[in-house]
């Protein structure tokens, strides 16, 4: 139970297996080898969750929308591929939808057979929820909606994740067009409530900037303040030393030396 941190269900676990395995004992190499790997994959397991909240951070901050609709990972693997959200917002939907399946598509247009129908949004919750007739379906209608996330995103000036929320539900509301039949809403009238909500949330983020900028103004003064000009101290020569002092002993006066007279060379 010590090496288990108290668990004492693992540790009966543990002791329950024991009995009934064969087992045989570990030798000391082994035992260290196999501590080095667990304690390898400990902190390769949180290297990866650090690395994915990193990722959560830069994407809800540049691209709010695109990850709200797909999700983070699908999201940064698209932006990667395009080489930035620019690029990516200059993209239509058809090449949206085969970004990541380049090689398989001119493949195909060199053998004339049927070209792919998801490249990287393959890896997006939705495509792997729709059934097998339906999947270059929910593809298409997915890309088209990432294409219009990514440009809202790119061009506006305060990114919020309204808009990447009403179309993750239109996607919603499209896989279950194609599995019950039920009429989803119209386009225009999601994309009229995500605007008014949207100015909401721009101003609530933008009173959030103006009060972070003012504090920060605020410290920096304060620093400012606190801090002395800096004096340049002056440097105070030696004195020298006065005739006739006791204790100072007057430094010989040094002959000239007269300077040699330089002979003209006689002309021959």
């Amino acid at each position: 139970s010590e090496i288990l941190d108290g668990d004492e269900e693992k540790a009966a676990e543990v002791v329950e297996a024991a009995r009934t395995s064969m087992g045989m004992d570990i030798a000391d190499l082994d035992l260290v080898n196999i501590e080095r790997f667990a304690s390898r994959v400990a902190s390769l397991t949180e290297y990866r969750q650090r690395l994915h909240e990193y990722i959560k951070d830069r994407m809800n901050s540049c691209a709010p929308s695109l990850s709200a609709l797909i999700g983070e990972q699908v999201g940064a693997r698209l932006i990667s591929h395009a080489g930035s959200l620019t690029n990516l917002a200059k993209y239509p939907a058809s090449t949206v939808q085969i970004l990541g399946a380049e090689k398989a598509l001119f493949r195909a247009l060199k053998t004339r057979s049927a070209t792919p129908k998801y490249g990287l949004l393959f890896h997006s919750s939705f495509i792997g929820r729709a059934s097998a007739k339906n999947k270059g379906r929910i593809s298409r209608f997915l890309a088209n909606k990432c294409t219009i996330a990514s440009r809202i995103d790119c061009f506006s000036e305060v990114p919020v994740p309204t808009f990447g929320e009403f179309l993750k539900g239109q996607v919603e509301e499209r896989l279950k067009y194609f599995e019950t039949g039920e009429v989803p809403q119209k386009n225009l009238d999601v994309m009229v409530k995500a605007q008014e909500e949207a100015k909401v949330v721009q101003e609530k983020v933008l009173k959030k900037r103006k009060k972070a900028a003012k504090k920060a103004k605020k410290i920096q003064e304060e620093a400012q303040s606190e801090t002395p000009d800096v004096v340049e101290k002056s440097r105070k020569r030696p004195a020298e030393p006065v005739e006739g002092e006791e204790g100072i002993e007057e430094k010989p006066k040094k002959k000239k030396k007269k300077a040699k007279k330089t002979t003209e060379e006689a002309e021959e």
